[in-house]
């Protein structure tokens, strides 16, 4: 029966299949994800976190649509139903739910996710992909807060038209990223129990008003959508209006890790229905009220009752919050998992909670709320906002479609499943690209100007850590066995400290930096009694964190290598001691001060760090792209923090060794490190 509901799937795209091979292909697709824990508390848990963004959209579309035509009558409110009703199924349900669910990097999901699981795919230019579709998503994100809570704001003008819209907004938007950096456990227990009457009461309001009108049940037939968009001239803007219903999708894909595909997947029926319901309502209500609509009319407040408006207003303002919340901690988690997929410089990251995956990083913090007050004050109301939103989502979608098409490739689908699949979705979000890029002059320049430069910084970034990687030489490190341990030994030279630790590039035991060695041998020789090469190899799974510990000369050289997920971050000192702490109780190492007056007393050994900084000179380098690239790389490495605060390094005990990064030679030596690179590939 599974393989039969995996087969329903995948016959959308291939009709022309036996059901034999369509069941094969989809135990296949299956296989490629992870199994997630399913409960009913889950389920409600999931109504709080996955769905804010695009539970919150009956606020503004219908309101929308009505504004995309100078004159609309029963067919255009029937057709735009029933676009909404096809752009549910077909982009939210089938694309999101029932197919990017199942494409989990180790339960986690999200573009980034996406990307770490296909990015060793032969081709390269996928990276591209993926920054341009998380560029425009935290874009996008930036003006959603703003205009889901001052959608819910302008519900208190039915009551008293003076309301003061944009100064309520601002409190309640500066209320809520005040209260980010103390977590959000305590109040997220309620976000589930608010979301479910909020989509109870989306249900109930709209099918109060279905009578009013019940022809509007036509539009659960696709007909009506594709008439509308064929006949009517405009059909760019009722499209560009239409898109916004379902605007969070992709947020949905990135709270996999959150919540689970089954409660997602389970969740989302329940959702649907209600949405369909409020939008039909909707539907039915301004059909029959045709004529007499004023422009600032909101029919997702006028469907309620009189008596109920200040109770739905105050729900619908929780409901924005708490959709603003999701942004906004999705929001931090790009982010970090941008940095250690090096798309990002490094930023100084808080967990102000126990609660897995929640964090805070105040630059983004502080960024976020600049952004969000700036887009209030320029907009002011949702209406213009609306011009503004959606753009940046569609492109984020495009780039999703792109990796999907891949990760599918990858889990042995046939191409004559994937091909159909690309074609039907890219077609769909090429036709709403189309539609919003209407919206550029309007507002869509804003979110643009954004992802472009989120997007420039990604470029910049990845593309200098791969330039600095082309010029690390290496060498084989048993080459300097004795040489290190005859410094050990060597009274003459004062002891730099007991316990000496490197930061080391080199992916296997056998190698070393060469400026590493070069700073232990030749820049003041340092003398230790131990020396420990801490190695980070940074994984595409998610939450991996564990160690290797390689003993290369007895009682003197170490090395450790850690290997970490793109979810997990690099506190080197955190994990040496506790790595430390298991040798040691093992008896594989003794820390006892080298020092005979401190180890006569059983003090334990110092330590010092080295971390060695490469600086780039263009001077040294004839390739001018290289040499822009990196100019811009020495600006943006100050939106983040130095080596040693990531690595969480006390200052006290950490010395910054400054090395340039390329020192002109003539051709001989430059053939030399050539060949010690190969080497080292081999």
């Amino acid at each position: 029966m599974r393989n039969k509901y995996y087969f329903k799937l995948i016959i959308i795209f291939a009709p022309f299949y036996s059901e034999n091979k369509l069941k094969v292909m989809a135990t296949k697709l299956n296989n490629c994800s992870q199994a997630s824990k399913f409960s009913a508390l889950g389920i409600l848990v999931t109504l709080g976190i996955v769905f804010g963004d695009i539970g919150t959209s009956p606020l503004y579309v219908m309101k929308t649509i009505i504004h995309a035509s100078e004159v609309y009558d029963t067919n255009y409110i029937i057709g735009a139903v029933s676009c909404i009703i096809w752009t549910l199924t077909l982009q939210t349900t089938i694309k999101y739910v029932l197919i990017a669910l199942r494409a989990d990097n180790k339960g986690e999901g999200g573009i980034l996710a996406l990307y770490s699981l296909v990015r060793k795919h032969k081709r390269k230019w996928l990276y591209i992909a993926a920054i341009i579709g998380a560029s425009t998503l935290v874009a996008d994100g930036i003006i959603t807060p703003s205009i889901t809570v001052v959608s819910a704001i302008e519900g208190l003008k039915a009551v008293d038209e003076s309301t003061p819209v944009v100064p309520i907004a601002i409190t309640i938007i500066s209320a809520l990223f005040f209260i980010q950096q103390f977590g959000t456990n305590a109040i997220g227990k309620s976000f589930g129990p608010i979301m479910f009457l909020w989509f109870l009461m989306l249900g109930i309001m709209g099918s109060m008003h279905i009578a009013q009108f019940t022809p509007i049940l036509k539009a659960f037939n696709p007909y009506y959508a594709v008439r509308l968009l064929a006949e009517n001239p405009n059909w760019f803007l009722i499209l560009g209006a239409v898109f916004l219903c379902t605007t969070g999708a992709e947020a949905l894909y990135s709270d996999l890790g959150h919540c689970g595909k089954k409660n997602i997947t389970i969740s989302w029926i329940f959702v649907k229905a209600m949405l369909i319901l409020n939008y039909l309502g909707q539907g039915a209500w301004i059909i029959s009220h045709l004529g007499h609509i004023g422009d600032d009319v909101n029919p997702f407040y006028a469907i309620m009752p009189r008596g109920f408006l200040i109770f739905g207003i105050i729900i619908a303002t929780m409901a924005a919050v708490i959709a603003s919340q999701a942004l906004i901690s999705g929001s931090f988690t790009i982010f970090s998992e941008a940095v250690n997929l090096g798309f990002w410089p490094r930023l100084r990251i808080k967990y102000p909670t126990n609660v897995k995956g929640q964090l805070f990083i105040p630059s983004v913090n502080t960024f976020l709320f600049i952004f969000c007050i700036i887009t209030i004050l320029i907009f002011e109301t949702s209406s213009r906002m609306e011009a503004a939103y959606g753009l940046s989502i569609t492109i984020t979608m495009l780039m999703t479609t792109i990796l999907l098409a891949f990760y599918l490739r990858m889990c042995n689908l046939s191409r004559f499943v994937v091909i159909p699949f690309f074609a039907v979705f890219a077609t769909i979000e090429g036709f709403f690209l189309t539609a919003n890029m209407f919206k550029f002059i309007h507002g869509g320049w804003f979110t643009i100007l954004l992802a472009g430069g989120f997007c420039t910084v990604m470029y910049v970034w990845y593309n200098a850590l791969d330039i600095r990687r082309k010029y690390l030489v290496f060498d084989k490190i048993a080459k300097y066995f004795d040489t290190i341990s005859d410094i050990k030994e060597d009274t003459t030279i004062p002891k730099y400290a007991t316990n000496l630790v490197y930061v080391s590039r080199a992916e296997t035991a056998e190698y070393i930096e060469g400026k590493v060695i070069y700073s232990i041998i030749h820049k003041q020789p340092k003398r230790a009694d131990h020396y420990w090469l801490f190695h980070f190899e940074y994984l595409d799974e998610p939450n991996t964190l564990d160690y290797t510990f390689t003993p290369l000369i007895k009682d003197t050289l170490y090395r450790i290598n850690v290997r970490i997920g793109f979810r997990v971050q690099p506190y080197m000192t955190l994990y040496l001691r506790q790595i430390i702490e298991d040798l040691v109780k093992d008896g594989k190492v003794d820390l006892t001060s080298g020092y005979p007056s401190l180890r006569k007393k059983n003090i334990a050994g110092d330590f010092r760090f080295i971390v060695i900084n490469r600086i780039y000179y263009p001077a040294s380098s004839d390739r001018s792209g290289d040499n822009v690239i990196m100019n811009l790389y020495s600006i943006f490495k100050h939106l983040g923090i130095s080596e040693e605060k990531a690595l969480g390094l006390d200052t006290s005990n950490t010395v910054v060794e400054k090395v340039p990064l390329i020192i002109k030679s003539n051709n001989n030596a430059r053939r030399v490190e050539k060949h010690v690179e190969e080497d080292t590939v081999r």
